[in-house]
């Protein structure tokens, strides 16, 4: 598990192995940051990473110049890891690590944020609620994306704003926003993806 781009370039991430964790793969990564740099300019980004486990993803957005970034877990042992990660890789002074049940983090006033990553345990009760749990709370800013990832057991192509999916094996994001999904496709579809498996579906109203 490495940063793949940016400041920190290359580092790896060394990750006890006590952690209650299963980290985005970087092939999966990879393709989803080149997405994301196509539609958003990183340096203006506040960013929320739920269920943040290593820290993989914060730190990923914080060595490509993230204004601003919340990390959220509930598990002590990766709260603090993040912590000392951050403060090892000079992003301490941005990322801010919060120890928390997510479910119960979304149900208090946030300031919004650009973009939201979720990576719950693939096999958690209530992730299907978590897209309403921020859009109902307004936790994303005009023209900001929330993604999801999730396994296969996970469906959401019948909900109101789900523009996108990308399927990278066994990973799945599924990209929620207010945009209109036809823009967004076009938006997204002159991105080149690195994983040779990759599934891309329009989701049709």
């Amino acid at each position: 598990m490495r940063i793949i781009s940016g400041s920190n370039k290359g580092r790896i991430i060394k990750t006890p192995a006590n952690l209650p964790v299963r980290p985005t793969t970087d092939l999966a990564k990879e393709s989803l940051f080149n997405i994301l740099n196509n539609h958003f300019d990183f340096e203006e980004l506040d960013v929320l990473d739920l269920f943040a486990g290593t820290g993989n993803i914060s730190y990923e957005f914080a060595s490509r110049g993230a204004k601003r970034i919340v990390s959220v877990d509930n598990n002590f042992k990766c709260a603090e890891f993040i912590r000392k990660a951050a403060q090892e890789y000079g992003f301490n002074k941005i990322i801010a690590v919060q120890r928390a049940n997510v479910f119960v983090f979304l149900k208090y006033p946030q300031v919004p944020f650009d973009l939201i990553f979720a990576d719950p345990p693939y096999d958690m009760e209530g992730i299907e609620t978590i897209p309403d749990l921020i859009f109902n709370q307004k936790l994303l800013k005009p023209g900001g994306w929330l993604i999801l990832e999730h396994s296969s057991a996970n469906k959401f192509k019948d909900h109101p704003l789900l523009n996108q999916q990308r399927n990278y094996g066994r990973v799945n994001f599924s990209i929620f926003s207010l945009d209109d999904p036809a823009e967004l496709k076009e938006q997204i579809s002159d991105q080149p993806d690195y994983v040779s498996d990759t599934d891309f579906q329009q989701i049709e109203d």
